[in-house]
């Protein structure tokens, strides 16, 4: 579960989430002063989520060059049977 919210949630909800925290003070602050209340609008909001397709994409791609075996490295062993079960496919 903490690998699905790191590397897709965070990444992908986290500029619409700071987008609409930001939002929230600047319309507060607007009614305190007494200024017209600025509307949330629809291409801040679709930046912020491009933004996020952006960094989960970064992450992922991050994660893959930078972690895993070489490849050719290992062994596959096929799923075989063992004392009357499936012992599952693994790397040695």
């Amino acid at each position: 579960m903490s690998r699905i919210l790191i590397q897709y949630l965070l990444p992908l909800l986290g500029p619409l989430a700071l987008y609409l925290i930001y939002m929230s003070f600047q319309r507060k602050r607007a009614v305190k002063k007494g200024h017209d209340i600025p509307a949330i609008e629809r291409t801040h909001v679709f930046w912020s989520i491009i933004l996020g397709f952006v960094l989960m994409m970064a992450g992922l791609v991050t994660l893959a060059v930078t972690s895993g075996e070489q490849p050719g490295s290992g062994d596959y062993q096929a799923p075989r049977m063992e004392d009357g079960r499936v012992v599952p496919p693994k790397f040695n």
